[in-house]
């Protein structure tokens, strides 16, 4: 029988008592690791020459699930981020939290009350320098249904409606021929490719690349360089590492219950969890460690991140 690899992690890395730790971002660029807390509205920013005693904290304006670099910026515009906000697309200044709204995700034919009941969660930027985003129930307005969309965001900031409904959408990503893009569905408990085309960003031919197959959800994923996908199953306190086969080959196990995102720094993976107000024999510190972020070398390094790209 083939047995998959493990890793084992005893404690965290980033010891802070979040609440919903989500977007972990690796800024190569300037040696920094990022992440958002989506339900008490926060960015953390860390330098990874100096570590966890460099955290540093700001407010923002509303709730962001997901944060990506901006190509090509200008240095008064340094400090701008692209982000999937509450509402919409934005820019965020990771100094001072101020949001501007770039475009707002629902109008008039989506009827009075949707854009407060909704609210952006995960998202990735694809090789052309589009911002996919995913749109879910806000889970501290309604329960979740399906009547989640995916959005698309281009360079020349028209926007998208790409696939709908789906529930709570999380990891995207594509594999490395750029051919195949996989998007999370968390509630489905898989991971579904779907054909890409890189010209044009059209997606078409659905189908299920990696089905947990017990009650526990995927949320968001990495992928390495060798086309593995690194997905956090909340509700199990472990990452998967699923081949591009869609068979699991790789578990880290951790201790709190829910993580709920990975990213690579390194050959290490640093994985963002949620709060969890129980404990049991299973997960006997998981109270204790729950929005936490943690970390594990896994001796592989990942995809590099792709920028937004603002047409000129």
């Amino acid at each position: 029988m083939f047995e998959i690899q493990r890793w084992t992690v005893q404690e965290p890395y980033i010891d802070i008592a979040g609440t919903l730790l989500e977007g972990p971002y690796h800024d190569a660029a300037n040696n920094e690791f990022r992440f958002v807390d989506i339900w008490d509205h926060k960015l953390y920013r860390l330098d990874l020459a100096k570590g966890p005693v460099s955290l540093s904290v700001v407010n923002t304006d509303a709730a962001i699930g997901v944060t990506a670099n901006i190509a090509g910026a200008a240095k008064e515009d340094q400090d701008e981020l692209i982000v999937g906000a509450k509402c919409g697309f934005a820019r965020l200044n990771r100094s001072t939290g101020k949001l501007t709204y770039i475009r707002e995700a629902w109008g008039e034919e989506d009827g009075l009350g949707k854009a407060e009941v909704m609210r952006f969660n995960d998202g990735a930027v694809d090789s052309h320098g589009r911002f996919w985003a995913g749109a879910m129930n806000d889970p501290k307005v309604k329960k979740p249904s399906p009547e989640g969309v995916l959005f698309r965001l281009d360079p020349d900031l028209s926007l998208h409606r790409m696939l709908a409904p789906v529930t709570i959408p999380n990891g995207i990503g594509w594999n490395h021929a750029d051919d195949t893009m996989y998007l999370t569905d968390s509630p489905t408990g898989q991971i579904f490719a779907f054909d890409f085309d890189a010209a044009t960003g059209a997606i078409s031919n659905r189908r299920v690349h990696f089905d947990i197959g017990e009650a526990l959800e995927p949320d968001g994923f990495a992928i390495d360089v060798e086309g593995c996908i690194w997905t956090a199953i909340y509700g199990g306190g472990k990452v998967l590492r699923v081949s591009t086969e869609g068979k699991v080959i790789g578990q880290i196990d951790l201790p709190t219950r829910n993580p709920t995102c990975p990213v690579f720094v390194g050959t290490e993976l640093f994985i963002t969890s949620a709060k969890d107000d129980r404990d049991d024999e299973k997960f006997p510190q998981s109270v204790r460690y729950g929005g936490r972020v943690f970390k594990v070398d896994v001796g592989v390094r990942g995809k590099a991140k792709n920028e937004f790209r603002f047409a000129n």
